[in-house]
């Protein structure tokens, strides 16, 4: 189970930037579609990676799916030396993007980010265009779903 609120919290405190871009920023613009994780690209610089790192390891970041036992340990090089992490917590999952399809980086995705409080918390989103372009360019057919909301959603508000 996703604990949103504690998990952007913990980011927040920690000063880890990033950028909410998948099922969270589809609610967080009106979608009505649920999601069980959060989705963010992080900024892959040093200082921050080790702001995240540092935040997360209270809460026993594990690869998504790997089988128990792997020797799999959370640290800065770990970080420095992968781009994209499907990870559990104790405060439920996170996919933590480095990269996301299409090439995009934070620092490309941030010029197509507002900022939202959530859960008391200042977070980086998405725009809503520049969120059907990602979804578009991720192709798989639950983004397609959420795409056919999220352009009703932009005309709505183009209508008012």
């Amino acid at each position: 189970m996703l604990h949103l609120d504690k998990m952007l919290a913990i980011l927040g405190r920690n000063e880890v930037e990033f950028i909410i871009i998948g099922g969270v920023a589809a609610t967080l613009h009106g979608s009505s579609r649920l999601t069980g994780d959060l989705d963010i690209a992080y900024h892959r610089e040093p200082e921050n990676i080790r702001r995240l790192v540092e935040a997360l390891k209270p809460y026993h970041p594990y690869p998504r799916g790997a089988p128990p036992g792997l020797p799999f340990r959370w640290s800065e090089p770990s970080v420095l030396h992968g781009v994209n992490f499907p990870l559990t917590t104790d405060l439920g999952p996170l996919d933590l993007c480095g990269e996301i399809p299409g090439g995009r980086t934070y620092e490309e995705l941030l010029p197509d980010t507002l900022v939202i409080t959530v859960f008391g918390t200042d977070c980086r989103c998405l725009t809503l265009e520049r969120l059907i372009q990602v979804k578009r360019a991720a192709g798989r057919p639950r983004d397609y779903e959420v795409i056919a909301e999220l352009e009703l959603i932009r005309e709505k508000r183009r209508e008012t």
